[in-house]
């Protein structure tokens, strides 16, 4: 099956349960992620309908249960690490021509940052350790 382009980014929803399993770092059941959520918890089958989505976009694989447990267990394929990194390269690429000067740039000026952030920002850059 040929995988479409937005398949390697996450919507808004994937992205919540996609955190909910990066901090618990641990394999969930449905009802499990469902009961991380905030009232009023999502429905049973929104949520089985995201996992099954997740898994054929290749972010979350499955395990079934001990013998007798028909449950599914799902867990990450990606780290929140190498996620975001692919996606800020993408941001990077898409919109500032592949300039992480002009990707930096943008972002101090939109976020108003002070002096002190800059500093620290800079001291982040010069301290490659």
């Amino acid at each position: 099956m040929r995988r479409k382009k937005d398949d390697h980014t996450l919507t808004k929803a994937e992205m919540e349960i996609m955190n909910i399993l990066w901090d618990e770092g641990k394999a969930m059941s449905t009802h499990a992620i469902i009961a991380k959520y905030p009232e009023p918890h999502p429905a049973y089958s929104t949520i089985a309908t995201f996992m099954k989505i997740l898994t054929t976009k290749e972010f979350v694989s499955f395990r079934k249960g001990a013998e007798g447990d028909k449950t599914f267990y799902f867990y990450p394929q990606i780290s929140r690490a190498e996620y975001t990194r692919k996606f800020m390269k993408e941001v990077k690429d898409s919109f500032f021509g592949g300039s992480f000067k002009s990707l930096i740039s943008f972002f101090a000026k939109e976020e108003e940052l002070t002096d002190e952030e800059l500093q620290e920002i800079i001291s982040l850059i010069t301290d490659k350790e």
